[in-house]
This record gives C-alpha cells, sequence and structure tokens, in this order.
C-alpha cells in the first residue's frame, strides 16, 4: 500500500481531525475500497472449499492491512470499532432473522432462551472460574472474559449451521440461541466494565429479563406492522421491497434501544416476522439482505483485524488456548447439558449442540467495551479473546459436519425447499407465483396435474432450457424449470402451501404428513 493510500485511510478512521477530502483522495480510497472487497469475494470462495469461516480470512486481511502487515496502518480507536460493530450486527442478524423459518425454531424457543439466559450464567461462572485459578486473572478482568465469550456468534452460527443438514430442532435451537444471547451477554459485560462496584446479581437478573421482555414486545410488534403494511401497500417498483424491510428491521433495533430494551433481540425478532410473513418479492428481499450481511461481516471483520496488534498476541496466547479449552469442553457442555435437562432431548443432539457453540466476531466486539471505558487490562482481556475466537474457530467449525455424521445426525438426502416469489395484482386481486424447480426437489417427474393446485390457482408458464412454452395437464415438470402460477388472493396461501408440500414430498405429499391441499 503507497504511503498516500495508508495515510488516508488512517485520517478517515480516526474521526475528529477535520481533514478535507479531495477528489483524487475519494478516487484513491474507492480503489482501495473496491481491492478490499474483490480480495473478500475471493476468500469467500476459499472458505467455502476449506469448510472454514470466512470470518477468519477477513481477520487476516485486516491484519495484513494493519500495522504488523504489509499495509503498516496504524489504527487503535476501539470506540469507532465498536459502534461500526454494533451497527454490523444489527445488519447481520436482521439478514439470519429473514432466513430463519418459524416452524424450526416454534418448538426449540424454550430451549433456545433457557440456554440463551441460564446457560450464559452456568458458562460465565465456570469460564471466569477458570480465567481467575488458571490464568490469574483478576476476578474483574476474569468475569469480563467469562461473559464475553459465552455469547455464541449470529454471523458465525448462521454462516456454517445452514451449509450443514441438521436435525430441525438442533439448527432451531442454535440459531435462536444465537439471536438471543446477546441481550443478556451485553448487559453483564457492561456491568462488569464500570469503574465503581459492580451491581448485586439479582438487580442484573432483573435488568436482564425487563431488556429482554421489553425487547421482545417492540419487536414482534414492529415485525407484524411492517408486515401488515408490506402486504397491503404495492411499492411502485419490486426493488423498494428489500429496502423497505430493512429498514423495517432496523427501526425494531433503534425502537427497542431507545425503549431501554433490548435492540438485538427486537430486530432479529422482527426480522423473523417479517421472513415468515409471506411478502411481496421475498427471494429478491433474503438476497439483498444476505449481500447486506456479507459486507457487514466484512467491514467489521477487517476493522477487528486492524485494531489486533500481532506482535501483542503472543504473551497471550497460552492463556487464551487454556481458557478456551475450558470453555469448550467444560463450560458450554455444562450450560448445556443443564439447560436441557427439563426438554429430554436425546444426548447426540446435546453433543452437538455442545460443539456447534461457535464464537466470532460478537466476542471480539464487546471486549472493545472494556477498552472504552478503561477497565484496567482491558487490553489483555481484548487479545485473550481475540485468539480464542480464532484457534477454536479453526478447530470447531471445519470439524462440525462430521460430528453430526459421526452422531447420524446429518440429513444429506432431505429435499430442498422451493423458493417462492410472489408479486401482487391488486387490481385484479390475484398474485403472481414464481419458482424453480431445485436440483433435489420431488417435484422433479411430477405432472402439472399431480400438482392438485386449489380451485383459483393453475400454472401458466414453464420456462426450460431457455424456452418458455404454455404448459398442458400432462406435462411433466423437470430439475431445473421454472414455473409462473397464477392464484387468485383467497387461495393464494393454499397454493404456496400446496408447492412447497411437493417439492418436498412429490406426488403424494398429502398422504404422506407434508403438508399441503390435497
Amino acid at each position: 500500500m503507497g504511503k498516500a493510500t495508508r495515510l488516508l485511510v488512517q485520517g478517515l478512521i480516526r474521526p475528529g481531525k477535520d481533514r478535507p477530502l479531495t477528489v483524487h483522495q475519494l478516487n484513491e480510497l474507492l480503489l482501495f475500497s473496491s481491492l478490499v472487497l474483490l480480495i473478500a469475494v475471493v476468500a469467500v470462495r476459499l472458505s467455502s472449499r476449506s469448510g472454514l469461516p470466512s470470518l477468519l480470512l477477513y481477520l487476516g486481511i485486516g491484519i495484513a492491512i494493519g500495522q504488523d502487515g504489509i499495509g503498516q496502518v496504524s489504527f487503535d480507536n476501539a470506540e469507532l470499532t465498536q459502534v461500526i460493530g454494533y451497527g454490523a450486527l444489527v445488519v447481520i442478524l436482521a439478514e439470519g432473522g429473514l432466513g430463519t423459518k418459524w416452524k424450526e425454531i416454534r418448538p426449540a424457543l424454550p430451549a433456545a432462551a433457557v440456554l440463551a439466559t441460564f446457560g450464559i450464567a452456568v458458562s460465565v461462572g465456570v469460564t471466569a472460574a477458570a480465567a481467575h485459578y488458571l490464568v490469574g486473572l483478576e476476578w474483574r478482568q476474569a468475569l469480563l472474559i467469562g461473559a464475553v465469550v459465552s455469547s455464541t456468534d449470529a454471523a458465525a452460527v448462521f454462516s456454517v449451521l445452514r451449509k450443514v443438514p441438521l436435525p430441525a430442532r438442533v439448527t432451531g435451537t442454535l440459531e435462536a440461541e444465537s439471536g438471543f444471547n446477546d441481550a443478556p451477554v451485553v448487559i453483564l459485560v457492561v456491568a462488569f466494565s464500570t469503574t465503581g462496584p459492580v451491581d448485586s446479581w439479582y438487580l442484573l437478573v432483573g435488568k436482564i429479563a425487563l431488556e429482554l421482555a421489553i425487547g421482545a414486545a417492540v419487536g414482534l410488534a414492529v415485525g407484524f406492522l411492517g408486515s401488515y403494511g408490506l402486504k397491503r401497500v404495492a411499492l411502485p417498483a419490486s426493488g423498494l421491497y428489500p429496502i423497505a424491510v430493512m429498514a423495517i428491521a432496523v427501526t425494531a433495533y433503534a425502537a427497542g434501544a431507545l425503549a431501554h430494551g433490548s435492540g438485538f433481540l427486537a430486530v432479529y425478532l422482527a426480522a423473523v416476522v417479517l421472513g415468515n410473513a409471506r411478502l411481496p418479492h421475498q427471494p429478491a428481499t433474503r438476497g439483498f439482505a444476505e449481500g447486506l450481511g456479507w459486507i457487514a461481516q466484512i467491514g467489521m471483520f477487517v476493522l477487528l483485524g486492524l485494531l489486533v496488534t500481532p506482535h501483542e498476541l503472543l504473551e497471550d496466547f497460552w492463556p487464551a488456548v487454556a481458557i478456551g479449552l475450558v470453555l469448550t469442553v467444560v463450560a458450554r457442555p455444562l450450560s448445556v447439558l443443564l439447560s436441557l435437562l427439563p426438554f429430554r432431548i436425546p444426548w447426540q443432539e446435546q453433543a452437538l449442540m455442545s460443539w456447534a457453540g461457535l464464537r466470532g466476531a460478537v466476542p471480539v466486539i464487546l471486549s472493545t467495551i472494556p477498552m472504552v471505558t478503561g477497565i484496567e487490562g482491558s487490553r489483555k482481556v481484548f487479545n485473550i479473546v481475540f485468539v480464542l475466537v480464532v484457534v477454536y474457530t479453526l478447530i470447531q467449525a471445519p470439524t462440525l459436519p462430521g460430528l453430526a455424521r459421526r452422531l447420524r445426525l446429518g440429513e444429506g438426502d432431505a429435499a430442498t425447499d422451493l423458493g417462492v416469489e410472489s408479486a401482487p395484482l391488486e387490481r385484479l386481486r390475484g398474485h403472481l407465483l414464481s419458482l424453480a424447480v431445485p436440483e433435489r426437489s420431488r417435484m422433479h417427474g411430477v405432472e402439472v396435474a399431480e400438482l392438485r393446485l386449489p380451485p383459483g390457482a393453475a400454472v401458466t408458464l414453464v420456462v426450460r432450457d431457455g424456452k418458455s412454452f404454455v404448459p398442458s395437464p400432462s406435462t411433466v415438470l423437470r430439475r431445473g424449470d421454472e414455473l409462473l402460477v397464477v392464484a387468485t388472493d383467497p387461495v393464494r396461501d393454499a397454493a404456496e402451501k400446496r408447492l412447497r408440500a411437493v417439492g418436498r414430498g412429490g406426488k403424494l405429499a398429502g398422504w404422506l404428513g407434508t403438508g399441503g391441499v390435497r
């Protein structure tokens, strides 16, 4: 990196200096940013082939740009990192919520709620004790580390679990837990980062309960109101629907935070409601949210990599490994075991949930809170958390698919669900449903008449190998076909339900228990 570009980047990430940006500097910055994004996109490809979460490669990019790397950019602004990290986490939680299927997490909600509250308390206690007695940290530093690393990371969990075919209960529990547990952990970290005495435990429990309740109420209210409005207002362009959905999700975070509740829980629940509301142009909305999620992850992890000073990590490497070992093999399994006792979940699923408690950017971002407040030893806490996250992500994430197979929890042959996109036809009181038949869909080989769509719905067009035609009742559907279905307003939901049921169960879906209309 040239000296001019390096100084420009340093100036932009150090707010408070009034330096006007010239056109030439803007061009340099755009070139630098585009190169970083291109490298990050290549990193996504590499991570998908290696099985490693992309966060590790993004952190590597940040470290390479940083003061000990080839870029030599000096950056130590923990406050800016925290603010940008919070913003990125809002986008990531929104994207994760939009892709979460309500039917999968609904049975898992009680277990996920206990894991995100009682399980957090168990994990914090065990990990803090290890940090104090094994590593010799003071109790405040030990409690900070215990609280910070007890939160599973939404970005890591969403990106890894959705590539591993697991039972719906396991996936639903882990995804809901990662969406819920940020709120109590943030409260604990803020409490332990105060310069004065820490509040009594019962005050902390009351504060956590109150913030969770407010955040849940705000998130559900904003989600339902937003979905109600979007279903009844036809926007002039399809591209406005993704923007509106993300704006509603961010509104939930802001409203929850301003109401002194958990903004993180609010944005996740609002996104779950919006993602399951069958809004117009849902696949496009999810694609847009996924793209924003990638940008948020790239920016957040690169910035965290910049904040790290690699030569300082060697001193804290073995303490981080020791604390992480206790967290991984003692604290996390114990919290899962005690939290899930009332739910009678098989030991194989508990073992997988114990190993799948992935950490990522969230713990690293939370470890900047004591740095901002000026707690003694906060830099050491940050270094330990950073090393712990990197080392144990390298160990846990690639081995998760193999562990699932050994525990016989994989569902590798499960049919792919259909992505049905809906566009409203308000004046005609109807809907256009467009879908593509995926590679593993059981809709392959089904005749159009065998779809048995409800009266008022019909397949009007099929696109196959780039050519479109009007199908007859005896037309056999194939993998890769694109279908256009017209449905009147009263039967729109029933038609989509039937299409999804045939995609999962084939022509006999109604008799095989996969739902749908016969």
